[in-house]
């Protein structure tokens, strides 16, 4: 049996594997001129889950949440284990108001909730301590890269 032509069909799934994976890009965001790579979450259960159970959250990485509606939105911190910031966009992309530091819960149903002072459309959660030191305010604009899934509301 000539094994030749069965290990260039090989070969040639390889390189095209390798050629599609290569231009693939992460989601990106910007805020205050840091950029920083994301998951989406953008369907009810990737929402529900978010950063839960995680024991770290890379440096420059967060998790960028796309809501179904502008309105105002509220998270909770149940079964997470890293502080976070959490920041809340409207449609605009303009910070509505953001929960600086907010601690893990471990109390299950009875943590707090951390809701936003406006409607929102997005929500980033960053390491804690992160929106601080880039000096975040009310009105700064979230910038999302070419590979972020949105739709129009």
């Amino acid at each position: 049996m000539n094994r030749s032509p069965v290990l260039a069909a090989l070969a040639l799934l390889f390189l095209s594997l390798l050629t599609s994976c290569a231009g693939y890009a992460a989601p990106w965001v910007e805020l205050k001129g840091q950029r920083f790579t994301v998951e989406v979450a953008d369907t009810d259960a990737a929402r529900a889950r978010g950063l839960m159970f995680r024991t770290e959250l890379a440096p420059d990485h967060g998790m960028l949440f796309i809501h179904d509606r502008e309105e105002p939105q509220a998270f909770w911190m149940r079964n997470t284990r890293i502080p976070l910031d959490i920041l809340y966009f409207d449609r605009d992309r303009r910070l509505v108001s953001a929960s600086l530091r907010t601690p893990p819960c471990s109390a299950g149903y009875n943590c707090p909730s951390y809701p936003s002072r406006g409607p929102a459309l997005f929500t980033l959660e960053l390491n804690a301590g992160v929106a601080e030191r880039l000096g975040v305010s009310t009105g700064d604009e979230l910038v999302f890269g070419p590979d972020v899934p949105i739709t129009s509301p």
